[in-house]
């Protein structure tokens, strides 16, 4: 009886959306692979013991790699035994591995537990108890490598977890053991840490910083007139050349005045920038090339908030010389990618989800920035100028939001032209014509 519900349960678990998505899905095997059975080590992580694990390689979108490794590979897999995920794995670290920004860091991590050599207990551990002879194997993750001692006493080792079940399950295409903890590769826990160093940073708010209202993103009004409150005039008067254009802030109980300093957060997101890496061609065009450094500044210490759009230096690579030579071209670039808003990676996630595409204005004026949806993230842009959201919440402190994106920006000429159609629509009156009568109606067109 136990023996036919077991094969049942096996017959049941093959025919999930699961397995026949991805294990039947992978193209034809070539003349140095083999097709993946019923049979592979791959089926075989779905014991009981390693759900935990096989759930993970399926998020990480590694099920396809794994099926062409197998197929040319005899392979090791070294999985943490779903108790010991659940009990050792920091709820902070697997949520960090769970996001979507962080798919490499999880991929180099499930990859780090795989050797594609076949590996017996037995036969292949070493026997003596010295460091020096601990054997070290390559692992599919290249960067990492595993380290198998064997003590006195016969208790296998891997780096620094114990093996509680050596050969637990041996296929013809691979073996798998049973260790008591996952197995963090520098790489991974180094990007973990700087991450989160960079979310406590951002996440505090400065002293006196005001509330955003979360439906609108914009600074909470409260009566009578609360110390810090928004700005009267739209953001684009405020760019305007001239003195005393913009609002002073608002005064607060007693008649006092609530002073931002503006500069000295723009400072701070720009400090940011440098000390997070990869935005230094930004960071220069904000504070050498142009003076949007100092503009931004009075933008915010005048109560305005802002959201920068923020690409990477490997982005901003692949700007020619032409895009930038034109006077005020770097100016023109930069506007476009700040939207008058404090707007999060969840509030403009959410909001594409709901919507579907979103307008938002830029200081580029008449233009404004396209998002949506796009692959678990936000897209911004259009067709093959279009930029992800990839590095988000570089910097938020209730006043200036940056968002790391892996593409630089630019209004389509359609858009232009559209622009100037609805201006020209706006200023143009509408006059009225009435036609001859027609059957004793008066049509006004």
């Amino acid at each position: 009886m136990g023996s036919s519900i077991s094969i049942f349960i096996f017959v049941l678990l093959t025919l999930l959306p699961f397995h026949s998505s991805s294990l039947s899905s992978s193209p034809p095997p070539s003349s140095s692979s083999a097709q993946i059975n019923s049979n592979s080590i791959l089926v075989a992580l779905l014991d009981s013991h390693y759900t935990e694990l096989s759930e993970l390689v399926e998020k990480a979108l590694l099920l396809q790699k794994l099926e062409e490794v197998v197929g040319n590979y005899n392979i090791t897999i070294f999985a943490p035994r779903n108790n010991a995920l659940e009990r050792n794995l920091d709820p902070e670290f697997k949520r960090f591995l769970l996001e979507p920004r962080n798919l490499n860091s999880l991929q180099t991590l499930l990859m780090s537990h795989i050797i594609p050599t076949r590996i017996i207990a037995d036969n292949h551990w070493p026997t003596t108890t010295t460091a020096a002879a601990a054997v070290r194997y390559e692992t599919l993750a290249g960067e990492h490598h595993l380290h198998l001692r064997d003590n006195a006493s016969g208790n296998k080792t891997v780096d620094s977890a114990a093996v509680l079940r050596p050969d637990d399950v041996i296929r013809p295409d691979g073996v798998i053991h049973g260790i008591d903890q996952l197995l963090i590769p520098r790489s991974v826990q180094e990007d973990f840490n700087r991450r989160r160093n960079l979310r406590a940073i951002a996440a505090v708010l400065p002293e006196g910083a005001p509330q955003v209202d979360p439906r609108t993103h914009r600074l909470k009004k409260s009566a009578p007139v609360p110390a810090g409150a928004p700005p009267v005039l739209p953001i684009y008067d405020a760019l305007a050349p001239g003195p005393s254009i913009a609002p002073a802030p608002a005064p607060g109980p007693g008649g006092a005045r609530h002073h931002f300093n503006g500069e000295r957060q723009v400072k701070d997101f720009i400090q940011t920038l440098l000390h997070y890496g990869g935005y230094n061609e930004m960071a220069d065009i904000l504070v050498n090339l142009t003076s949007l450094a100092t503009e931004m500044g009075r933008l915010v210490s005048e109560g305005y908030v802002l959201t920068v759009l923020a690409p990477n230096d490997e982005a901003m690579a692949k700007l020619t010389t032409e895009q930038l030579s034109e006077p005020g071209a770097p100016e023109q670039i930069m506007y476009y990618h700040i939207i008058p808003e404090y707007q999060t990676e969840e509030s403009m996630y959410n909001a594409v989800r709901r919507f579907g595409k979103i307008r938002y204005d830029s200081l580029r004026l008449p233009h404004k920035v396209i998002a949506q949806e796009a692959d678990g993230s936000v897209k911004f842009g259009h067709g093959d100028g279009s930029a992800y959201l990839f590095d988000p919440d570089i910097y938020t402190d209730g006043r200036i939001s940056v968002q790391g994106i892996d593409g630089v920006l630019f209004p389509l000429e359609e858009e232009e032209e559209e622009s100037k159609t609805e201006k020209t629509t706006a200023t143009t009156p509408l006059v009225k014509v009435v036609s001859k009568p027609r059957r004793g109606i008066i049509i006004i067109l």
